[in-house]
């Protein structure tokens, strides 16, 4: 009896993995592959941004999440090795870079996570990873859904002002998202709820938000249903959803959301089709005159697995980056770097 038992469970989980895996496509023969991958985590990559050096840019780094319970931030130079390591911190999900908040008299450049397990978000100091929050800042207070996941900092032109957008594993539809904005109270830095906005379908989750400044936008994936856009400012009090786009095409989930900026209104929106594998490229000013119009461009095959998060920079690195890097995370606890030259190509040979 007892072998048969067990002979059942070897079989039940086989069954289990073989429909897992026919849910994921391979990686396809001609996907783009990767310029550098990194050191692999401990645990669970999920999220990167990237921080560019202030005075000499193949210094940039690559700041990225491990996902576990005794996981954190980790920073990598641009061969992929990991360089820095933020305190322990209680399944950090989603991670992003903004420059100059004001911290006793100083500007600070920090990375902002979100902490699952302790519904926080918590703020670092660039590039040393040196917690700045007095051990962190409570989000979604008196809600029952909280479980912080995808953040994304939006830095207002008119006053330098930053922004963090937070989501959640579910929420109601209409607030799921709340903005706070982020200041310095000593040498900490502190932050305020000041909008609640962001409709949902119900379908799955938001996870991935990415916030263009320039055109002072925010695009959040309303996974298996569409891309939503909304303005980014809370003054302006308009909740109204531009437009929504992306509805069809993907395997799956649309996951990870990076913003090229060619200048300050044009480039491309890449969006991760997860479970395909692939990513798909819209034009970041819309077509045809509408700036919510988003065409698919094209869709590139990459070498990441399953790709959760996703980060670009059209600004030179130097070396094989002189034209930009992508960033995005893939299964096995690691991050690929693209050369932005190898994309651009991708979508070229689409047009």
């Amino acid at each position: 009896m007892k072998n048969k038992t067990i002979l059942a469970f070897l079989l039940l989980s086989t069954l289990f993995i073989a429909c897992k895996e026919d849910k994921l496509a391979p990686v396809a023969a001609n996907a783009v592959k990767p310029t550098v991958v990194t050191e692999a985590l401990p645990h669970d990559t999920d999220d990167p941004s990237i921080w560019i050096h202030p005075t000499d840019a193949s210094k940039s780094i690559i700041v990225g999440t491990d996902k576990d319970t005794d996981g954190a931030l980790y920073a990598f130079d641009l061969k992929g090795k990991i360089i820095a390591k933020s305190e322990i911190l209680k399944r950090p999900n989603n991670v992003d870079i903004a420059y100059g908040l004001s911290i006793d008299g100083k500007k600070v450049d920090i990375a902002v996570t979100t902490e699952r397990e302790s519904n926080k978000i918590r703020i670092f100091s660039l590039p040393d990873l040196k917690a700045i929050d007095n051990g962190g800042i409570s989000v979604f207070e008196g809600e029952a859904l909280r479980d912080p996941m995808g953040v994304a900092l939006y830095t207002r032109k008119s006053d330098d002002k930053i922004f963090a957008i937070v989501g959640r594993k579910s929420g109601p539809s209409g607030s799921y998202l709340w903005q706070y904005e982020l200041s310095g109270n000593g040498k900490s830095a502190t932050a305020k709820v000041v909008r609640k906005f962001g409709a949902y379908s119900g379908k799955k989750e938001i996870e991935a938000i990415a916030v263009d400044n320039e055109l002072g936008t925010v695009l959040y994936c309303d996974e298996q249903f569409g891309i939503r856009k909304y303005k980014a400012d809370p003054a302006l009090k308009d909740n109204k959803e531009l437009t929504i786009f992306g509805k069809t095409g993907f395997k799956a989930d649309n996951e990870g959301i990076a913003i090229y900026k060619k200048t300050d209104s044009t480039g491309y929106i890449l969006v991760s089709n997860q479970q395909a594998n692939t990513f798909m490229v819209y034009p970041r000013e819309g077509a045809n005159g509408n700036p919510n119009n988003y065409p698919l461009l094209a869709e590139i095959p990459t070498s990441t697995i399953e790709c959760d998060g996703a980060d670009v920079t059209s600004i030179n690195l130097g070396g094989a980056f002189k034209n930009g890097l992508f960033v995005a995370m893939s299964n096995g606890m690691t991050f690929h770097y693209y050369a932005w030259d190898l994309i651009q190509k991708r979508i070229d040979d689409r047009k």
